[in-house]
């Protein structure tokens, strides 16, 4: 599975690393830190679905994002539950989500309207440990978005990037 991913800023990653211990009782706790922005799919040239998610980005302007806090899907529509995230607030990635939305399929409850920007920590723990942590207070983090990579899923591992403005 191919997507296109918000890299975040160093500042991200450290508060990531610094809710580690908390997160520790989670089935799956993530190493790796991006905002996924929109599935692709699967693609047999990856450089021809490059291309069409370039033509979708096409004069995409680089964007704010914020960290609001910490929170938590309790019933994902896919995977473990529940997912403790740090919430992204930025209508400018809504925007960029809903132009490639109109180039590619989107997966039921996870994109097009149901779209929630976030960071993953952790999933599969327990629900109460969640409501813990999304009541803890962290102190927001700006930046602005002046690139987004394309992700090999299978891989895990980014294949490109395109600058904003695109």
């Amino acid at each position: 599975m191919y997507s296109v991913n918000v890299p975040v800023p160093g500042r991200v990653r450290t508060l990531a690393n610094e809710l580690h211990p908390e997160l520790v009782g989670f089935d799956s706790v993530r190493d790796d830190h991006s905002c996924l922005l929109k599935r692709l799919g699967d693609a047999d040239h990856v450089a021809a679905l490059q291309q069409r998610a370039h033509r979708a980005l096409e004069g995409a302007p680089a964007v704010e994002a914020r960290i609001t806090g910490i929170d938590y899907f309790e019933e994902p529509p896919l995977g473990s539950a529940p997912v403790v995230y740090l919430a992204v607030e930025s209508p400018g990635l809504e925007s960029i989500h809903r132009d490639l939305t109109d180039s590619f399929d989107t997966v039921s409850g996870l994109e097009g309207p149901d779209y929630v920007p976030h960071v993953t920590l952790a999933r599969g723990g327990d629900v109460s440990t969640a409501r813990r942590l999304a009541d803890r207070d962290v102190d927001p983090i700006t930046w602005t978005v002046s690139e987004l990579e394309f992700w090999d899923g299978s891989y895990r591992l980014p294949v490109s990037r395109v600058s904003l403005p695109a």
